[in-house]
C-alpha cells in the first residue's frame, strides 16, 4: 500500500521553508498532496488560483506531488483523498505546542497520524506572513521563495 500524506496550509506565498518540507517528506511517503486551505476570513495576498498555479508549476515534473484545495477540517480532507498522514513543519516551541494539540485531536477523531518535521535551522526565520509583508512594501523576496516560482504575476 502506498503511503500518502497531505501537507496543508494557505501557502500565501509558498516559501523555501515549505519547499524544504515537501522534499524531505518525499523521503518518508510515496505521495504528497499539497492541500491549500480556503479561508475566506483571511485576506490573501495572492488569489487561490494563483497559489495553485505557482505550486503546480514548481512541481510540474514531480508526479508524486499534486495540489488541491479544500474547505473543510484538514483531517476530513485527508480522509477524502485517502491520506494516511498529515505533514506539518515547526520553527519554534510555540509552533510545537499548537501543532501538538491539533495532531492529538486529529489522531483522536480520525486515527490519522501527523508527521512533525523541524524546519532546517537556516530557514527558521522565514514565514509566509513575513514574506507577504515584505512583498506589500515592495521588497525583493527571491531568496525566500523556491527558485523558479513566479510571484510577479499576482492575481
Amino acid at each position: 500500500m502506498k503511503k500518502k500524506a497531505i501537507f496543508p496550509g494557505t501557502f500565501d506565498p509558498f516559501t523555501i521553508g515549505h519547499h524544504s518540507l515537501v522534499k524531505r517528506s518525499l523521503e518518508l511517503v510515496d505521495e504528497i498532496v499539497i492541500a491549500i486551505g480556503k479561508n475566506d476570513a483571511k485576506k490573501s495576498y495572492f488569489s487561490l488560483e494563483h497559489r495553485i498555479e505557482m505550486i503546480q508549476s514548481l512541481y510540474r515534473n514531480e508526479p508524486r506531488i499534486s495540489v488541491e484545495t479544500y474547505d473543510s477540517l484538514t483531517v476530513d480532507f485527508a480522509k477524502t483523498v485517502k491520506a494516511h498522514f498529515i505533514v506539518r513543519g515547526i520553527r519554534s516551541v510555540n509552533d510545537f505546542e499548537y501543532e501538538k494539540t491539533i495532531a492529538d485531536m486529529n489522531r483522536k477523531i480520525s486515527g490519522i497520524e501527523t508527521f512533525i518535521l523541524f524546519t532546517e535551522p537556516e530557514l527558521t526565520h522565514i514565514s509566509s506572513t513575513i514574506v507577504r509583508e515584505l512583498l506589500r512594501f515592495g521588497h525583493d523576496v527571491s531568496e525566500f521563495i523556491p527558485e523558479g516560482m513566479n510571484l510577479k504575476t499576482r492575481q
